[in-house]
């Protein structure tokens, strides 16, 4: 029987920063089969994740809604996944085959959540100690811990690498899948989550070479002044020596490379069996990474390295819409739009709890009535006080911490990377942006706006209570 609706191939990572893409001009990214792929579609270059940490942000991949209505606005493990529609649960209902394999995150970490096979990275770590010389050797043997910024080659060759086995595992379901019916598959890799180990060979490739300075915005010393030294190898603050932040950017640039390499081995495969033809593709991350910038490391923040990430989408051959585009601001997407998008390209009806959009007006050119901005957040994490709330139209950012008051105001068009803070001077898009953070703010649990003023004040990162039903829909 032909398959008359597109397959879905849903491409993540972890800690992708939005700028590091060939294609979008970044000096050292080395990505060519992802460029390649968004010449066959659509870049978004002002992608945001509504909330930039890992957990977070896949609620609300999976449900379409954004932090605040599935019930996580930070970091928290242990929480139910709780929700009446999820989008492999409602593709599996519509009829198409659902695949997960790589990073979930869900909780109890065998949670399906409408996908009918499940492989994460707990079963490469079984076939890892199952290799000829390997019994007892795990993954982290290299000694990096997992959110550190030290960075190194990786004690495996890149055929045993967690992301090689990966691949193999989507091929081999490509292989065995069955014809009569369209497919989702999600291909989740951990990296470039940290430890920055990629296979030797990438990392000779990257550790010469001139890399761009971490930018430090004028506002910013006090990152560097106010952490503890020695620093923690898992600090998420501090000024690290010249010699160790090039080997943790050559170790991330590179990690970068190895990812896209392995992109590249599933998209030429399925280039040649027909699959891709028939395939929508979107690829993305679900936060950046600091690396450095402004003396800060690793997620969470406000800022375009934590929050903006990489968003390529490449329609099916049948779907009539232009090829090779890039679409900027003031046009923001996110991930509460990943959930509709891929409905309403297999024609299945969107659940009324879904608050994300279908980018794909915008991918055939229809821009109206589109977002005028987009607001993400994220709860206290490392610190008491390291909280935000922002907005932003692509070319102007605002930030404020809910928890201390403080604003901050960023001119991205003149400003890419931050580094002046424009809110000491009260310039008036200073007024106009924290009105529309009063608005945005308005009626939540929190009480952070009385539709008047923002009010600081406390912000859980759960919102419900343990007896309470989630059964969110």
């Amino acid at each position: 029987m032909a398959v008359s609706r597109p397959n879905l191939l849903l491409i993540l990572t972890d800690h992708w920063r939005g700028d590091s893409l060939g294609r979008l001009g970044h000096p050292v990214a080395d990505t060519p089969h992802l460029d390649s792929l968004s010449a066959g579609g659509t870049t978004f270059s002002s992608a945001y994740t509504p909330c930039p940490s890992c957990i977070a942000a896949r609620r609300s991949l999976m449900t379409g809604m954004t932090p605040y209505s599935q019930g996580m606005v930070g970091y928290q493990d242990g929480k139910p996944w709780d929700y009446d529609h999820t989008l492999a649960g409602t593709l599996r209902d519509a009829g198409y085959q659902t695949i997960n394999i790589g990073k979930t995150h869900f909780h109890p970490a065998r949670a399906h959540l409408g996908f009918e096979r499940l492989q994460t990275s707990a079963d490469y770590s079984e076939w890892l100690e199952q290799q000829t010389g390997l019994a007892g050797v795990e993954k982290f043997a290299h000694g990096v811990p997992a959110n550190s910024w030290i960075g190194r080659p990786n004690h495996l060759p890149e055929h045993q690498m967690e992301e090689t086995w990966f691949v193999t595992q989507a091929l081999d379901f490509l292989r065995h899948r069955d014809p009569t019916r369209p497919f989702f598959l999600c291909l989740s890799f951990n990296g470039p989550h940290p430890p920055w180990c990629p296979p030797q060979v990438y990392y000779d490739q990257f550790i010469s070479r001139q890399l761009p300075a971490a930018e430090i915005g004028d506002w910013a010393a006090h990152h560097a002044e106010d952490a503890s030294y020695p620093m923690d190898v898992n600090q998420w603050r501090g000024k690290v020596p010249a010699h160790v932040m090039q080997r943790a950017r050559a170790a991330y640039f590179a990690y970068l490379a190895f990812l896209d390499a392995q992109i590249g081995r599933l998209v030429e495969t399925m280039n040649r069996s027909g699959d891709l033809r028939d395939s929508l593709t979107l690829f993305t991350s679900d936060h950046g990474e600091m690396l450095g910038d402004h003396h800060l490391w690793r997620k969470t923040y406000a800022y375009e390295a934590s929050a903006r990430v990489p968003f390529i989408l490449r329609p099916p051959a049948s779907m009539p819409a232009p090829r090779n585009v890039e679409i900027a601001a003031p046009i923001t997407v996110g991930w509460e739009d990943i959930m509709p998008t891929l409905l309403d390209a297999a024609d299945v009806a969107i659940p009324a709890s879904v608050e994300g959009r279908s980018v794909l007006p915008l991918v055939r050119g229809d821009t109206t009535d589109w977002r005028p901005y987009y607001h993400g957040e994220h709860s206290p994490c490392y610190h008491p006080e390291n909280a935000n709330q922002f907005l932003t139209d692509g070319s102007w950012k605002y930030i404020w911490n809910p928890i201390n008051g403080l604003e901050q105001l960023f001119h991205l068009s003149q400003d890419p990377h931050e580094c002046h803070d424009l809110a000491p001077g009260a310039p008036p898009e200073l007024a106009l942006w924290r009105a529309r953070m009063v608005t945005e703010l308005q009626g939540r649990d929190e009480g952070l706006s009385d539709g008047a003023q923002l009010i600081p004040g406390p912000v859980p990162v759960w919102r419900f209570d343990e007896e309470e039903e989630l059964h969110l829909g």
